[in-house]
C-alpha cells in the first residue's frame, strides 16, 4: 500500500523496510514500478522511493505498490552543499501537490541540468569524446514514454557514457577519475545549504533526515543539522562500517531524533551496484510510524 502523509494510516509494522531507492526518475536505472517489484521480491515489506531533487517516480511506485500490498513511503533526496561538500538530505511525507515545493524541486534540477553540460564540457577538454546527447540518450533509454515531468539527470548517466565509450571499467572508477569532488572533471555547482533543505521539506509537511552521514566525514557539522532541526539521521547505509552505524546511532538516541536506513539502490550498471542491493541494508519496521509520528506532532495531521 502506498502511505502518504494524509493518507493511510497502516504502516509496514514487521519485516524489512528499506528507506532509500532511486529510480528512472532520477538516477536509477529501473523505473519506479519496476522498482517496487523488486522490493517486493526482495521480502520488504516497505520501501521508500527517493530520487535526486524530484517527487516525479512517487504516484507510479505508489500505484504498484497498492497493486503487491508493499507500502511505498513518498520521500526524497535534495542535493545540498556545505563546508566543501556535497550533503544529501533525505525528506518523506511532504505534500507534492504543494506548489512552492514544485517549484523549489524545479530550481534545482536546473542547477543540476546545468552543472552536467558543464562537467561534459570539462570531460571533452581533457580530450575525452563525449557528447551531452550520450549521457541523455542513456538517461532516456530508461524513462517511461508517459510525459512524466520532473526526471533528473545525475553523474551516474554521464559515468555510464564513459564505461561505454570505453573511457573507464567501473562507476567506481568514473567517479574516482572524474566525478568525485576534487576529480579531474568534477564541476562545483550552488545548492542550497542542508539547513534550507530541513527547512523546504518542513514546510511541505515532511521530515528531513540526514543523509548517509559517514560519507561526509564531517561530524561536526552532522551535530549542526541535528541542531538545526534534522528529524533523522540515517544510520544504517552500505557505506557505512560497524562502527559508523553504532557512532551515528547513539548519535540518534542522544538527540532524540529517528534513527533510519537503507540501501541507496540505483540498480546494476555493468554488473556493478552502485551503492547497494535492494534491501542490503534496512530500517527498524517501527521507523515509518516514528516519521509518521514526528509528523502528527508537527503538523497535527498525517
Amino acid at each position: 500500500m502506498a502511505v502518504t502523509n494524509k493518507g493511510a494510516k497502516k504502516t509496514a509494522d514487521n519485516g524489512r523496510v528499506d528507506l532509500h531507492c532511486h529510480t528512472t526518475a532520477s538516477d536509477g536505472m529501473f523505473a519506479p514500478a519496476e522498482v517496487v517489484r523488486k522490493g517486493h521480491a526482495a521480502g520488504l515489506s516497505a520501501i521508500a522511493i527517493t530520487d535526486h531533487d524530484t517527487v516525479a517516480g512517487v504516484a507510479e511506485a505508489a500505484e504498484e505498490g497498492e497493486r503487491l500490498g508493499i507500502t511505498v513511503v513518498p520521500g526524497i533526496e535534495i542535493s545540498t552543499y556545505a563546508e566543501g561538500a556535497d550533503i544529501h538530505v533525505l525528506g518523506y511525507f511532504t505534500a507534492n501537490d504543494n506548489e512552492l515545493w514544485q517549484e523549489r524541486l524545479s530550481s534545482l534540477r536546473g542547477v543540476r541540468g546545468n552543472r552536467n553540460v558543464l562537467i561534459v564540457e570539462k570531460l571533452r577538454s581533457l580530450g575525452i569524446a563525449i557528447a551531452w546527447s550520450d549521457v541523455e540518450g542513456i538517461a532516456n533509454e530508461r524513462r517511461p514514454a508517459d510525459g512524466t515531468k520532473g526526471k533528473s539527470i545525475g553523474r551516474p548517466h554521464i559515468a555510464e557514457a564513459l564505461i561505454r565509450k570505453g573511457i573507464v571499467a567501473t562507476m567506481g572508477e568514473a567517479f574516482d577519475r572524474y566525478l568525485a569532488a576534487g576529480a579531474a572533471a568534477y564541476v562545483e555547482m550552488p545548492k542550497v545549504h542542508p539547513v534550507e533543505a530541513l527547512r523546504w521539506i518542513k514546510e511541505a509537511g515532511g521530515a528531513g533526515v540526514i543523509a548517509h552521514p559517514g560519507l561526509y566525514g564531517r561530524d561536526a557539522l552532522v551535530k549542526e543539522l541535528i541542531a538545526a532541526g534534522a528529524d533523522g539521521i540515517e544510520v544504517y547505509h552500505p557505506d557505512h562500517g560497524a562502527e559508523s552505524e553504532q557512532r551515528y546511532l547513539e548519535l540518534a538516541h542522544r538527540h532524540g531524533i529517528i534513527a533510519t536506513g537503507g540501501s541507496d539502490y540505483h540498480g546494476e550498471r555493468n554488473g556493478e551496484s552502485y551503492h547497494g542491493a535492494i534491501g542490503s541494508r534496512c530500517a527498524s519496521p517501527d521507523t515509518i510510524r516514528a516519521l509518521l509520528d514526528k509528523l502528527l506532532q508537527r503538523n497535527g495531521t498525517v
